[in-house]
């Protein structure tokens, strides 16, 4: 009624297209009649009557919604037709006009935030000042080149300083600390540290580990989660947590140095450290299915108007210096353009010209390492779709079917079968008001979430929480005569995951072992051949033996016909691909071209590419 009202006072017409509304029309839909009222019709239970109201607008009515929302789903919804934009009165500075005007070496504030860190330390360096200057700011100017120093040898150096921080990974963040720590100079302190090397590429680590030798010659000792080869090889002492993972692991197996870790021989690392297991590199490459996908023009961020052509069907590693441009090329402009294009999505794409070859394609599937749900009723049967399968299996018992149980009697979501004091959860919160929630079992399911009458019911002597409880392995098995529940189920044992538990709570499990539930939940769907997967940085959290896995993976994606492409910086993934996209040659404002593209034996040969530089002591054949 609000919009025929409004057709009928600015003379449009509801069924012609929005570019042929008039611009006063135009106007009101979106902003609003600011006070002026429109005659209404509206049908009620005693007849038709008219009334006159304004019309808040479409705009003004989305921004008072999105400001009073409390829900997180009705943001996101919102924001999906909102966009960012520069101020256009301050240009994106944040600063008026007369503190713009205060210049030190002929640039303001704003201007010298913006730049990479690397040259803002080439200008302090180089910044010519009067001996009276100096006197004024010659400790500052000291203060600001040993803080820009610490962060270029932590290998941040293509940040620049005005950086949003929500913008940086969990590795930048973590160097940005570690940074600060170098600068403190403190001794005799405990640093732990979980994974540095995170996005980190070879060159970067180097420089990285350098420093971690600096904080501890200066009297400090280091405790670093690492998978990373070259860290575990520059450690003075090496603690080795296994053998296996999940109810494989939770033992010492060995602790020393490097040696001590290669002589033991229940150590997996100490196999990979000894070159008695590795990653092969393959025979040879693919050739892939002749098709192939162009980007025309990608000029997001550093990116310097490449043009970039990825080949279909084949692995495809994106790789390059710590911002060199990978993720605004893949997961900003590739990726978004295909989930908009292909999957029906409300993504905007980065800046572009033209990407051809989508129409080789069905779907873009990006399989990152974020939780598959975030709450304790969310587990690897859920995600999978396996569950649907268990349930009904229990179902079609001769329990149930005696005591007309449907297979929703075995959902811990429902009412009926679940336990209605932890209402399916198993555990029970307790609020501790200003001390931190403390979650214990449900005292009257004793944490098994079903109700007695529903864990009467039993396939082969087991009840529905005894098959949840079991390892994939274990479940492997138990159901090897169940085809269709056998199928989901190996594939995540083929990922490496046959040690989780099958309803292993979804909040527990690490962001590598979420990616290969993603992943297996994949392969156990039929092959189109032509999808095309997305992966940034999968190797992050995984040990090499998981990392071999994965390998083993992609490759069985790629194999049916799909394609595959990985940001990456680890140098077993990059190895084992069949084409190489090496952007650089540097990071931030010195980054953003094609260095080189082509297999791995190519990419090594390049001079200019420091992937391959450190790419051809692995490869065979290289001259």
């Amino acid at each position: 009624m609000y919009f025929e009202g409004l057709a009928k006072a600015y003379k449009f017409s509801l069924d012609v297209p929005v570019e042929m509304i008039n611009e006063e029309g135009i106007y009101a839909l979106l902003y609003g009649t600011n006070g002026k009222k429109i005659e209404m019709s509206r049908v009620t239970s005693y007849g038709t009557g008219t009334y006159k109201s304004d019309f808040e607008g479409i705009i003004p009515n989305l921004n008072r919604r999105y400001a009073e929302t409390t829900s997180d789903w009705s943001r996101s919804d919102i924001e999906a037709v909102m966009t960012t934009c520069v101020c256009p009165d301050c240009k994106g500075s944040r600063l008026t006009p007369e503190i713009m005007s205060v210049t030190v070496g002929g640039k303001n504030i704003y201007e010298f935030c913006s730049m990479p860190i690397s040259e803002e330390l080439e200008f302090i360096k180089n910044l010519q000042l009067t001996p009276r200057q100096e006197i004024i700011g010659k400790l500052v100017i000291n203060e600001i080149r040993q803080r820009l120093e610490f962060l270029n040898s932590v290998g941040l150096d293509y940040l620049s300083l005005s950086r949003e921080a929500a913008t940086l990974s969990g590795g930048e963040a973590q160097r940005i600390r570690l940074a600060t720590q170098i600068g403190s100079s403190l001794m005799g302190v405990l640093y732990i540290l979980d994974e540095p090397s995170i996005g980190l590429h070879q060159r970067d680590n180097d420089k990285l580990l350098a420093t971690l030798k600096n904080l501890r010659d200066l009297g400090n000792t280091l405790i670093v989660v690492e998978h990373d080869e070259d860290t575990m090889r520059n450690a003075d002492y090496i603690v080795d947590i296994g053998p296996g993972a999940g109810v494989h692991g939770g033992e010492l197996v060995a602790a020393g140095t490097v040696d001590d870790i290669i002589g033991c021989e229940r150590s997996i690392t100490g196999m990979y450290l000894s070159g008695k297991r590795f990653i092969p590199v393959p025979e040879k490459r693919r050739a892939g299915n002749g098709k192939k996908l162009t980007v025309y023009g990608a000029s997001e961020h550093n990116l310097k108007n490449i043009n970039v052509e990825i080949p279909l069907g084949k692995f495809v590693a994106v790789t390059g210096v710590s911002g060199s441009g990978k993720s605004s090329l893949v997961n900003e402009i590739l990726y978004k353009y295909l989930c908009t294009t292909l999957n029906g999505g409300k993504k905007r794409p980065g800046k572009f010209d033209n990407i051809t070859g989508a129409d080789n394609l069905d779907k873009v599937i990006d399989i990152d390492q974020s939780p598959i749900g975030r709450t304790p009723r969310s587990n690897p049967a859920t995600y999978t779709g396996v569950f649907n399968d268990i349930r009904e299996l229990f179902a079609q018992t001769p329990d149930a079917k005696q005591r007309g149980y449907k297979a929703n009697r075995f959902s811990f979501n429902v009412k009926g079968g679940r336990c209605e004091a932890c209402e399916g959860d198993g555990i029970v919160k307790i609020e501790m008001h200003f001390l931190a929630d403390v979650y214990v079992p449900c005292e009257v399911c004793s944490g098994k979430r079903y109700n007695r009458e529903t864990l009467e019911v039993k396939f082969k002597g087991k009840s529905i929480f005894d098959v949840l409880e079991m390892t994939v392995d274990e479940g492997v098995e138990f159901f090897s005569q169940q085809p269709k529940i056998l199928r989901k189920l190996k594939t995540l044992q083929d990922v490496g995951l046959g040690y989780i538990k099958i309803g292993q709570s979804a909040t527990t499990l690490s962001g590598g072992e979420a990616q290969r539930v993603k992943l297996a939940t994949e392969l156990s769907k039929r092959s189109t051949g032509k999808t095309i997967y997305i992966l940034d940085e999968p190797t992050t959290g995984l040990h090499t033996a998981d990392v071999h896995r994965l390998v083993n993976v992609l490759n069985m994606l790629v194999d049916t016909g799909n394609t595959v492409v990985v940001i990456e910086h680890n140098l077993d993934i990059i190895k084992t691909a069949d084409y190489i996209i090496d952007l650089g040659p540097e990071g931030g404002n010195g980054g953003g071209e094609i260095v080189v593209c082509g297999t791995p034996e190519e990419v090594a040969d390049c001079e200019k590419s420091y992937t391959g530089k450190y790419l051809k002591p692995l490869l065979k054949n290289i001259n």
